[in-house]
């Protein structure tokens, strides 16, 4: 086991809005010291030691565009991986991940390719059921009926023909699907046109999703999950890539991009409840394909755009100004209490002409 990084918590998610932002909001947060008491109380069992030190995905960990013009078959193998890591510093729970990571990876294939998936629920990993739902699937459950497996039971494989462009999420969809993806488990998986994408100068990919917990919002400890504020739709977290803060400078780091690029944004909203309002804070989105809708024409300069639970959407962006952008929900109050928020650093050279903060 790996001790954990320093990550974020939500005072710095404040920071990560910028100064004028913080002091408007700095009133919404109350102080959340850690309460020494609280086992005495009855409070939350001490935080666990993690398993790893990062559960966020590399929002630019993502394949390359299709480069191919004829059918071909991919073999990806997939596996559940559960694991404690912290939320935010002093809070852990036990994640259920795809390959130990949140969200799982993003596979990329062509309209028309063949896909053998390959599942895996080792034992030493897992003491749960899980499987894989896949949105881009024609078949049973998506793929889960023939997927599902027991901790250490044999590999599960299924055979399909990726017939329908656009991008797409999978999860895991046991009877407990809402304690799963709350967890961690879900992705995306891009099937692009036969004749491609437009070509663009880099891609990320972020995931969205909400912690029903039995402790509140930054409480220290470890957290179980909480199987009735799911039901009532009332997260302790609501996070990008698993973490407060994550992809920002005051977690692991945020994305970087140059000016004069243009760059596509892939983001998956796993849920498993809430429909999400992104918004990137610094720019719009000047090419939406909304839903993922691949072949319709995308929206143009749309600014906020919601996306369902269970939904992957992609956006592009030309990057004028050098600046960080912040990928949120506009729920804001999930920015500013729950910790969504990631960050595109973009990087060069100002240009006046189209803003200038130097008067």
């Amino acid at each position: 086991m790996t001790t954990a990084t320093a990550a974020p918590t939500r005072r710095t998610v404040l920071q990560a809005l910028g100064a004028t932002g913080a002091v408007a909001l700095a009133g919404c947060l109350a102080e959340n010291d850690p309460n020494p008491a609280a086992a005495d109380e009855g409070g939350l069992e001490a935080a666990k030691a993690v398993d790893i030190d990062r559960i966020a995905a590399d929002p630019a960990d993502l394949p390359p565009p299709v480069d191919w013009d004829e059918p071909r078959t991919h073999e990806i193998t997939l596996e559940s991986i559960e694991v404690t890591a912290e939320v935010e510093p002093g809070v852990t729970i036990d994640f259920m991940t795809y390959e130990g990571q949140i969200p799982g990876p993003m596979y990329r294939v062509r309209e028309g390719d063949t896909v053998e998936l390959t599942f895996k629920v080792p034992g030493e990993h897992n003491d749960a059921m899980h499987n894989v739902d896949s949105h881009a699937v024609y078949g049973p459950g998506g793929g889960a009926v023939a997927t599902t497996l027991g901790p250490g039971d044999d590999t599960a494989r299924v055979r399909f023909k990726a017939m329908y462009p656009g991008v797409h999420i999978y999860h895991c969809a046991v009877p407990a699907m809402d304690q799963h993806i709350s967890l961690g488990m879900f992705g995306a998986i891009l099937v692009e046109p036969e004749d491609g994408l437009p070509e663009v100068d880099r891609e990320f990919y972020f995931g969205q999703h909400e912690l029903y917990t039995t402790g509140d919002t930054g409480e220290d400890g470890h957290h179980e999950f909480d199987f009735d504020a799911a039901a009532d739709e009332d997260p302790t977290y609501v996070l990008l890539n698993g973490e407060v803060g994550a992809i920002t400078e005051d977690g692991h780091g945020p994305v970087i991009a140059e000016v004069g690029e243009t760059v596509r944004v892939y983001f998956a909203n796993g849920g498993p409840n809430l429909t999400s309002a992104l918004h990137p804070i610094g720019n719009v989105w000047s090419r939406y394909y909304r839903d993922g809708d691949l072949l319709s024409e995308p929206g143009r300069n749309v600014e906020t755009s919601p996306v369902a639970p269970g939904t992957v959407t992609a956006g592009e962006m030309e990057l004028h100004v050098p600046g960080p952008i912040k990928i949120v929900d506009h729920a804001l109050s999930r920015v500013t209490q729950r910790g969504m928020i990631g960050v595109i650093d973009v990087q060069g050279e100002p240009n006046p002409e189209i803003y200038d903060d130097d008067l």
